[in-house]
């Protein structure tokens, strides 16, 4: 007899498939569903979705259930800005990388490159986001492999949010260079290479920018009174209209129909 599926088995496997971007944001987590696809009790179902809340990747609503995030701008922001920090700082804070983790992050290029050539989108999703949690355990620092992973699926779900359109294949050459970088030992080279990669992803969202700390521009811009252009002399443009009638519309006239002012 199988042994039963643990909590942590379960919020695993959905970290997974968040960085598979299998799960979209918003995605509802039903403990039924779950517990009969992991064959266990809604009570582990619970525990593991209670950890992943924890966590920051799911939210629980008391009427509505488990759904996972859908990242706001400002979390979008916040979560790129979390990753720059401790990635660069994890590097920042190396004399050197020895030749098994060198080893270890070349045969994981190597995947993320069959991935890239390949059709399944899932794994390349999966193996380019875990390049940065493979990073952090091969320099020796399983507390910040952890949260890296956390932020990675939040970052990806970022990117299904706000339709990144960064590519691939530049992805995986970036980790190419960052790797190359860490075996030459040219640690400020790989810090910079990292900010840079992690910049390059972020600013290929369509994420609006930063607010100014005007909490009501955008309102006041909305509803701002629309220009009118000042009257053409009457001399030069007026025209009479038709005995009978009112005046033709004229193409330099402006339009009142509503959405020639929307």
């Amino acid at each position: 007899m199988p042994s039963p599926t643990a909590a942590v088995d379960i919020s695993d496997r959905i970290i997974e498939a968040v960085m598979a971007q299998k799960l979209a944001p918003g995605m509802r987590l039903g403990e039924q569903q779950l517990a009969m696809l992991f064959d266990c009790s809604r009570t582990i179902v619970r525990e593991a979705l209670a950890r992943l809340a924890t966590r920051g990747l799911v939210t629980v609503s008391a009427r509505r259930g488990w759904y996972v995030i859908d990242p706001t701008e400002a979390e979008a922001r916040e979560a790129f800005e979390a990753r720059r920090v401790i990635e660069t700082g994890l590097i920042r804070s190396l004399r050197g990388v020895d030749a098994e983790a060198l080893a270890r992050l070349r045969q994981h290029i190597a995947r993320e490159e069959s991935a890239v050539a390949g059709q399944d989108v899932g794994a390349r999703s999966f193996l380019l986001g875990d390049f940065h949690v493979c990073l952090a355990e091969c320099l020796g620092n399983g507390l910040l492999a952890d949260t890296l992973r956390d932020f990675t699926a939040r970052t990806t779900l970022v990117a299904m949010r706000y339709q990144s359109s960064h590519d691939a294949a530049q992805s995986c050459a970036d980790h190419v260079r960052i790797v190359a970088a860490l075996a030459a030992g040219d640690m400020p080279e790989a810090e910079r290479l990292m900010a840079e990669h992690i910049g390059t992803v972020q600013s290929a969202l369509q994420v609006p920018p930063a607010p100014d700390g005007d909490p009501l521009r955008q309102l006041r811009d909305a509803l701002a009174p629309v220009a009118k252009a000042p009257a053409p002399p009457a001399s030069s443009t007026a025209r009479r209209a038709p005995s009978g009638g009112a005046a033709s519309d004229s193409p330099d006239e402006p339009s009142t129909y509503l959405g020639a002012l929307l």
